[in-house]
């Protein structure tokens, strides 16, 4: 399951910090190996310099998850 961690509709673009206590609430309700990490829906409507960021801030958060969750 991959709940967005990202509203592409929102003119705010969450940290890595906010989109990290969206997985931390997500966990508690799907197994952390069947979890997967991605923005609401596609980044079409965004920019290129947004879609970059953006991706860079999930990459970054997916990185503390696994080392948070996955021995």
């Amino acid at each position: 399951m991959g709940p967005g961690v990202y509203d592409i509709h929102s003119p705010r673009a969450p940290d890595s910090d906010a989109m990290q206590i969206m997985i931390d609430e997500a966990q508690k309700y799907i197994p952390i190996e069947r979890l997967w990490i991605n923005p609401d829906c596609g980044l079409k409507t965004r920019n290129w310099e947004e879609v970059r960021q953006q991706l860079r801030n999930m990459v970054e958060m997916t990185k503390i998850v696994r080392k948070k969750y996955v021995a």
